[in-house]
Parts: structure tokens; C-alpha cells; sequence
């Protein structure tokens, strides 16, 4: 199976549960196991070569100018975590199915968790940096969709905002760090990245792009003294928790520094960084989990001290701790997850998870008792389970590590982490089973059915069995894993076996072991120390912060914007004049070697015309209607200049466009004052002149330059000239390249336009919906109205110029693949032709004749386009490929039919649709009740529908 294909599975099979839910619970279910069993399947065959040391690539290129690729690789580490992933999700999804209640919406549960899972191994699997950062941020969305899942429960919806500011913060820090990284190496693909270490760490960039990395993985592993956001979390149902803390989210910080670990670690920096931060997160965790009534907030505290020891491994930079962490990760994913659907099971059988109203469980609930006993062992590392292994590597690790110039200070710190972590592990056991049976149970506790237990049954096995046999069971994935981690160094020598002698880690083992048992011994006395004690709350801290910024970004909204469009566009030309300022006093500005070209008595008229009608709509500009037809004016001489510089398909839509934009200013026109009042100050005004003459000259000189200057770099409209035939089949090059070369653009721009048109009718359905509509029909005109609302001259003109103005239409759109024209000069021209009779004879009447509708035809036109495009597929070409080819019939001559026509018919549907719409939704307004319609060219005026036609402007 593809790489691809086991990325995207998950977040293909996250469709079916919505769906099948309605099937019933089991459909979802199932529907949810055999998407992630089928991508473990496909996974595991490709274990065989991955174990041979081989690395499997696919290879698919997405924006490759960029750098953005779908790139994937699977070595020895992402099979271990990606099988983690899927192998643990898997018994999720069957935990999941019988611990949900029936009032909880299982098909979505299903499709949050798919959708995660589908993220976390994307990430493991990608070769891309970049894609490893969509990915990434997938993982933020996704949890903070499951840990919100009980929407009912506050703490839930607190929990996950608090998961998805803290993660998506790092988040954001990682992304800098990785494409610093990116630049440092040449490439965006991990592949090249990890051969390149000397570059890296030789870079000046090295310790930026470092810290910035490393606040990413230290956000999602929850590290000191980003731990607080984990605990928080707990507020998720129980599978998520179990799967959120195994074997996804928190491993993904984990799994990034141990891939990054070839080309990062190995320097002072990388030390003192990451192992204090794993040391300190290592001791801090676990003595909070100690004191930690409730079940999951003790076992998320716990998650937090091992991610720290994990985390800490992987800082000491040597080897033997590399290989150290990754069988440690494994030995965490088996018990953690079987402890936290325990704690579940504990919750679901019995009503609560406050170890304090528990106790004496062992034979009310003898199988998770035996489940939790053996996990909370390993978890305490105690042999012979595979907990025990682990921990004597890292404590024989710690042993030898000098840390801020100490033989015993790292060792010291580590024992007290440890015996931390044996005393809750202990807490755990005795305070949940042991002891007297009691009466007072929220719900009769008992053992529930398999669907519950058999989950962390097969987890807890695996926490016996690879303590038994580690060698036979976690030797070969923890060598190929651990390879991958070091890079291309040779393995350092180690033992997966229990007896290793009398080492100092034994020594350290058993004192943390004795100790942990005395602490539990004293627990009492030390509980009401800790509660005694003052003690920073790290979610106060988290909201009063939260606060803080809230407070600070309203301070600086309402300092810089009050509603004044002008000091908005002050502030964005004086910033925009500022660095091009900057740019062109400390750049290299191109020579000025073109000579002034001859200009002609027209061309001076023209751009004395431009100059004075823009100069007129500043002075002029509180007269809206005379500003209007000024801007009109500005328009014309555009036109007339595209024309000036051969431009004619520009001059044609601009004309065009002119004429549809001045109507249906008008029409908005007609409900507003005529006059703008001055609501600026003199001083205002003048500051706004100096701005705008600075802004001005800045403009004019900038043209000046481009026009003077020597940009002798190759153009692309080089390539569109000599390709404009030979691969659109058209010599109209601007027509070829809006529905050929740049059809994509074109498509998208023609959807855009058509959801403005369509906004533009809803917010008049609304407007009309409401009291606003009577004020503006019963409104006093501020002016005489003419007596004559149709006057007969323009009725017959426009009546004459219809049949004309649809020939000129159809004639520009059939010309427009070879000479000046094409669908949306077409668009504008056929709609001016409607535009003509709605101003002419009135809404009423033109609406009573006009029975296609325009949403219609809007969405008929982006379908046409769409269409067209799609027909290349069928040719194995892309997406909007066009094709043309020569006609021959009997008594004409050779002409050319393209497919660019069909996808330029779209063009003009959608643009015609959508000026049309637009209209027809100002237009509403304007109907006035208790006028009757009169129509001096309506030969049958009796036809009318008089609901149509009561009243029109």
C-alpha cells in the first residue's frame, strides 16, 4: 500500500461514521476500526523492509516552486510511531464503543478521533517539512475538537482552548524555527535536512532556529513550563485521554525531537536546553502526581514527568540515551494507555475517580485490579516488567552524565524523580484497591464485559511479555527505530535484559523504590504539608495572562481603529511611502537609460484630462451624484489610454465596466444624502493634502523609474506571445491567457464574482424582510421627480437598441479567441442591454418579461466552466487544459472550434448573472406603491400581472 494512501485513510474513513451512525453504533464502529486496521495492514507490510534498514519513499510534487511537496518516507521511526499510533488507536476505537453513553454522538466521536489519527501519522510520515507543519497543526485542531467533546461540561470547553492556545502558540514558533531550518540546509525535505548537520550547526541561524524548534515540541510534549495545558485536558473522555497520552499529541514533540536529533543534537546548546527542560518537567510532574486525588489528574502528571525523562534522554545528545528514549516510549505507550482505560473503567463502574472515595476494589473489581497493578509497577519501574528496563538504562545513563560541571547533581535530581514516580505509582495501586471494602460508593463497583477490559488487557500483556522477552519482542523495532534517531552513526552497544549486575542504576533503583514506599507510608502528614504550602497555580496564571492580553489588544484596537476610513488610509500610505522610502535609499536602483519617449498633442490632452477629472472628484467630492459622473469621466480617459497603448481588449472592458458600475452607483446613490457632510477638521484636511501629495510624487517616481529603467530580465509575455497560437489556438493573446494559460485565475475569479452578487441579493432579502423597506418607500424625496417615469424617447431607443446591442454581444464573444473580445466584455455588453430596458420602462416591466432566473444562470456558467475543465481530465491532462481544432462543411470555409469557447460561455453567464442579480437587488428598492405601471409601447398592457406591476420607479 502507498505511503500516500496510509496517510490519507484516516481522514477518508472519517467520513463513514457520521454517516453509518444511523446504521447504529456498531456500524460506526466498525466502520472506524477497519479504516485504522486497514492502514496498520498496510503499514505492516512494509515492515519487512524497513527492518532491513531500507527507507520507502512516495514522492508526489504539490507546489515544488515553493518547496511544497507531498513527500513521505517510512523509516525505523516512523514505523514505530506510526504503528503506535494505529496499533493503539485501534484498541481505542474498540474501548470507545461500549465506554461512550448512547446520549453521546458516537459517529462524530469517531470521525474527531479518525481525523487526529490521520494527522498524527501524517506527520511521522512526512519527508516535507512543510507538509510536516500542516499536519502539525491538523493535531492542534483536531484534539481541541476531542477534548472538547463533552460540550455540556465548562472544565471541557475550558481544557480545550487552553490545549489549542499553548499548542498552536508553539506552534506557530515551530513553524519559523523549521523554515530557518529549510534555508540553513537548501531544501524543505527532511531527507536532505538530515544529511546536513555540519551546515546546520556551523549556521548563525543555529541556536534561533533551535530555540524556536524546540518551544514547538516542547508546547505539544507539554513541557515545563508548558505542562499546566495537559492536566487541563483531562476534561476529554476517557479514550481520548488514554490515546492523547500514549501513543498521540504529547509523543508528537517526542517524535520531532528525535527526528531533528541527527542535525540538532550534539552541542552545549542542545544539552543545557533540552535535558534540563526534560529534567526539571521529569521531577516537577511527578511530585504534583503524587498529591493528585482524582485518577487522570494523577496519571496526566505522570504522563508529564515521563514526557520529561523521554525528553531528557534525548538532551543528553549521546547514543546509548537515544536508544534509551525510544525503547522508553514504547514501555510509556503500553502502560499509560493501559492505566488511563483503567481509570475509566474505575469511573465508569463505580461513579467517581477521587482515589478518596475509593478503596478496597481488589476483589470487588479483581480484573482491572490485576491490569492496574501491573502497569502502576512498570510505571514505577519495577522488574520484571518492562517499565524496570527502561528506567535502569536511563538511570545508568544519568549515572555518568556531568551536568553544570557536577558528577552528582543530574543523578541526584533523576533518584528524586524516580522515587516520586514509584511513590504515586504505589498511591495508585493502594489507595484505588487495597484496604477495607466501603459502603459508600457512588455506583456498585464490579468488573465490566470485555468490550472495556479487553483493550488495556492486550496492553498490559505487552508491558509483561516485552519485560520477559525485550530482546525478542522490542530488540528488532528498537534498533531499526533507534538507527533512525542517531542517523548514519553505528549503533552503540546495549542489552535489553533485566540483571545487568550491581550497578550504580540498581543502587539508584532501589533507593527510589524504598523511598517511594516510604513516601506512601508518610502521604498523609506530606499532603497536608502540600496543601500548606503556597504554590503558584499554574491556570490562574494561564487565564490572569490570557486576560492581560485581552485587555492590552482591546487598549491598542481602540487606539488605532475609531471607524475613520481616512486615518485608516493614512496610516497604510505613510507606512507603504516609509519602506519604499527605505527600499530605494539603501537599494540599488536600476539606471535610467531609456529616453523620454515623443508625446503627442493627444496624448497630452488625454492626460490633461485625467489629471484635471481626478483632481475634480478630490475637490468635488461632497457632491456625490457630480463626484459620480467625474468619476465617470476619470473612467472614460482610462479607457481611451489602454487604447493609446493598443491595449483594445482593456479599453473595451473598461468602458464596459465603467457603464454597469455608474448605474448601479446610481441606484445606491438614490438612498443616500446628496451631499457628504464634513465631519473633518482643517487641520485634518491639510495633513490628508500633505499626505497625499507626498504619496503622489512617491507614485509618480516609481513610474518613472519602471518606465526609465533597465528591467532586461526575460518576461513571461515573451512566452505567452509565441505560444499564444500554437498551444490556445488563439491570436488574441490577452483572451488566450484569461481562459488557457491563467483559466484557473479566471475560474475562480467568476465563482467570487457570482458569491458577491449572490451576498449582495441575500442582504437585500433581509433589508426588505424588515421595517427598513417602508421607510424607504414612503421616504420625501429630497428633489422634484420628474412627472414622466418612462419618457417615450428612451423607451423606443432602448426598445431598438435591444435586438442591436444582443448582436454586438454575441459578435464580441464569438471574435473574442483572435481578436479584441471574449466572454466577460460579452457579459458587460449583453447586460447593458438588459440595464437599458430596466431603466426605460422600470423594474415591474422588465421583470415581467424577463422569467430566467439569474441565479440560475450564474451557477449554470461556473458549472459550464467547471465542465470544461474537467473534459481534460478524460485526456489524462490537467485541470483546464484546452483543446482546438479546424471544421471543415460543405460551403464554408475552414474555421476553428476550441473548448475555450465553452469555458469562455461560463465566463459570460457568470458575469451577465451576476451584474444582473446585482441590479435586480438594488432595484427593489426603488418600487414605489399606489403608481400605476404605464408603458406607452405595451400593446397589451392588460397582460400584466398586477402584483408585478403595482408601483416602479
Amino acid at each position: 500500500m502507498s505511503l500516500v494512501l496510509i496517510a490519507l485513510l484516516p481522514f477518508l474513513g472519517a467520513i463513514l461514521p457520521p454517516l453509518l451512525i444511523r446504521a447504529g453504533r456498531n456500524a460506526a464502529a466498525w466502520s472506524a476500526g477497519g479504516t485504522t486496521l486497514l492502514a496498520l495492514v498496510g503499514l505492516l507490510t512494509h515492515a519487512p523492509e524497513v527492518m532491513r534498514g531500507e527507507v520507502l519513499t512516495a514522492r508526489i510534487e504539490w507546489v515544488p516552486a515553493l518547496g511544497l511537496n507531498m513527500n513521505f518516507f517510512l523509516d525505523g521511526l516512523g514505523l514505530l510511531f506510526a504503528g503506535l499510533i494505529l496499533g493503539i488507536g485501534l484498541l481505542i476505537i474498540l474501548y470507545a464503543r461500549f465506554y461512550l453513553s448512547r446520549e453521546d454522538p458516537m459517529g462524530q466521536f469517531y470521525a474527531y478521533l479518525l481525523m487526529f489519527q490521520g494527522a498524527m501519522v501524517g506527520i511521522v510520515l512526512s519527508d516535507n517539512i512543510l507538509l510536516l507543519l500542516v499536519f502539525w497543526e491538523l493535531t492542534s485542531l483536531s484534539s481541541f475538537l476531542l477534548i472538547g467533546f463533552w460540550k455540556h461540561l465548562p472544565e471541557g470547553r475550558q481544557g480545550a482552548r487552553m490545549a489549542l492556545t499553548v499548542t498552536g502558540l508553539g506552534g506557530l514558533s515551530m513553524i519559523a524555527g523549521l523554515l530557518i531550518l529549510g534555508q540553513i540546509a537548501g531544501s524543505y525535505d527532511l531527507s536532505v535536512i538530515l544529511t546536513q548537520k555540519d551546515a546546520i550547526q556551523a549556521s548563525p541561524y543555529y541556536l534561533v532556529a533551535l530555540i524556536l524548534i524546540l518551544i514547538g515540541a516542547f508546547t505539544k510534549s507539554a513541557q515545563f513550563p508548558f505542562h499546566f495545558w495537559l492536566p487541563h485536558a483531562m476534561a476529554a473522555p476517557t479514550p481520548v485521554s488514554a490515546y492523547l497520552h500514549s501513543a498521540t499529541m504529547v509523543k508528537a514533540g517526542l517524535f520531532l525531537m528525535a527526528r531533528l536529533w541527527p542535525v540538532l543534537a550534539g552541542t552545549p546548546e542542545w544539552f543545557y536546553i533540552v535535558a534540563t527542560t526534560g529534567l526539571v518537567t521529569m521531577v516537577v510532574g511527578a511530585k504534583i502526581a503524587l498529591f493528585k486525588d482524582d485518577l487522570k489528574a494523577l496519571l496526566a502528571f505522570s504522563t508529564v514527568s515521563h514526557l520529561g525523562l523521554i525528553t531528557m534522554l534525548l538532551g543528553f545528545g549521546t547514543k546509548i540515551a537515544a536508544v534509551t528514549a525510544v525503547f522508553h516510549i514504547i514501555n510509556h505507550a503500553t502502560f499509560k494507555a493501559a492505566l488511563f482505560m483503567s481509570a475509566g473503567i474505575v469511573d465508569h463502574e463505580t461513579g467517581t475517580r477521587d482515589i478518596k472515595r475509593l478503596g478496597g476494589l481488589r476483589k470487588l473489581m479483581p480484573i482491572t485490579f490485576a491490569m492496574v497493578t501491573l502497569a502502576s509497577l512498570s510505571m514505577a519501574g519495577i522488574p520484571p516488567l518492562n517499565g524496570f528496563l527502561s528506567k535502569e538504562m536511563m538511570l545508568e545513563e544519568a549515572a555518568h552524565t556531568v551536568w553544570w560541571h557536577s558528577h552528582y547533581l543530574l543523578p541526584a535530581l533523576v533518584v528524586l524523580g524516580a522515587l516520586f514516580s514509584a511513590a504515586y505509582s504505589f498511591r495508585l495501586i493502594a489507595h484505588t484497591f487495597l484496604g477495607p471494602q466501603r459502603n459508600d460508593y457512588p455506583a456498585h463497583p464490579h468488573d465490566p464485559g470485555p468490550g472495556l477490559w479487553l483493550s488495556p488487557a492486550i496492553l498490559v500483556s505487552l508491558v509483561v511479555l516485552i519485560g520477559l522477552f525485550s530482546k525478542a519482542i522490542a530488540g528488532p523495532i528498537v534498533a531499526v527505530a533507534s538507527q533512525a534517531v542517531i542517523g548514519d552513526a553505528e549503533l552503540p552497544y546495549y542489552s535489553l535484559k533485566i540483571w545487568h549486575g550491581f550497578t550504580p542504576a540498581l543502587y539508584m533503583s532501589a533507593f527510589a523504590t524504598v523511598a517511594g514506599l516510604f513516601l506512601l507510608w508518610q502521604h498523609k502528614p506530606l499532603e497536608r504539608l502540600w496543601n500548606a504550602l503556597p504554590r503558584p497555580e499554574a491556570k490562574t496564571i494561564f487565564e490572569a495572562l490570557i486576560a492581560m492580553l485581552v485587555r492590552a489588544s482591546e487598549r491598542l484596537t481602540n487606539a488605532l481603529h475609531d471607524g475613520s476610513l481616512t486615518r485608516y488610509a493614512g496610516i497604510f500610505v505613510v507606512f507603504v511611502f516609509g519602506m519604499a522610502s527605505y527600499a530605494y535609499f539603501t537599494g540599488n536602483a536600476p539606471a535610467h537609460i531609456k529616453p523620454l519617449g515623443d508625446l503627442g498633442p493627444l496624448a497630452v490632452m488625454g492626460w490633461v484630462c485625467l489629471v484635471v477629472s481626478a483632481s475634480c472628484v478630490v475637490l468635488y467630492h461632497r457632491n456625490r451624484l457630480l463626484a459620480l459622473v467625474i468619476i465617470g469621466v476619470t473612467g472614460l480617459m482610462v479607457s481611451l489610454t489602454f487604447n493609446y497603448f493598443s491595449a483594445p481588449d482593456l479599453a473595451l472592458t473598461q468602458i464596459s465596466v465603467e457603464v454597469v458600475t455608474i448605474i448601479l452607483l446610481l441606484l445606491a446613490l438614490n438612498f443616500m444624502p446628496k451631499d457628504t457632510p464634513i465631519d473633518s477638521t482643517k487641520a485634518q484636511r491639510v495633513r490628508d493634502v500633505v499626505i497625499s501629495i507626498i504619496a503622489g510624487v512617491g507614485v509618480g517616481g516609481l513610474l518613472y523609474a519602471v518606465l526609465l529603467g533597465d528591467f532586461s530580465q526575460p518576461s513571461i509575455s515573451e512566452y505567452h506571445l509565441a505560444n499564444s497560437y500554437k498551444g490556445g489556438g488563439g491570436t488574441n493573446v490577452v483572451n488566450v491567457i484569461l481562459v488557457d494559460f491563467r483559466g484557473f485565475d479566471t475560474f475562480g475569479e467568476i465563482i467570487v464574482l457570482g458569491i458577491a452578487a449572490v451576498v449582495i441579493f441575500a442582504l437585500t432579502e433581509s433589508v426588505l424582510a424588515s421595517n427598513v423597506r417602508a421607510r424607504l418607500l414612503n421616504r420625501e424625496p429630497d428633489q422634484p421627480i420628474a412627472g414622466d417615469a418612462h419618457p417615450m424617447m428612451m423607451v423606443v431607443a432602448t426598445r431598438v437598441m435591444m435586438p442591436i446591442a444582443l448582436l454586438v454581444g454575441v459578435y464580441i464573444f464569438l471574435r473574442g479567441h483572435n481578436l479584441p473580445g471574449g466572454g466577460f466584455i460579452a457579459g458587460l455588453v449583453v447586460a447593458t442591454a438588459f440595464v437599458m430596458q430596466y431603466m426605460a420602462s422600470g423594474f415591474a416591466w422588465a421583470s415581467a418579461r424577463q422569467t430566467f432566473p439569474y441565479h440560475g444562470i450564474i451557477g449554470g456558467g461556473v458549472l459550464i466552466a467547471a465542465a470544461t475543465g474537467m473534459g481534460a481530465w478524460f485526456n489524462d491532462l490537467p485541470f483546464l487544459t484546452s483543446a482546438f481544432g479546424y471544421v471543415y462543411l460543405p460551403g464554408l470555409e475552414k474555421f476553428e472550434l476550441a473548448t475555450a469557447a465553452l469555458f469562455d460561455l461560463g465566463v459570460f453567464l457568470a458575469v451577465f448573472g451576476a451584474i444582473m442579480l446585482a441590479l435586480e437587488s438594488f432595484a427593489r428598492y426603488a418600487w414605489q406603491p399606489g403608481i400605476e405601471s404605464e408603458h406607452p409601447m405595451d400593446i397589451n398592457p392588460e397582460r400584466d400581472d398586477p402584483k408585478v406591476s403595482e408601483g416602479e420607479a
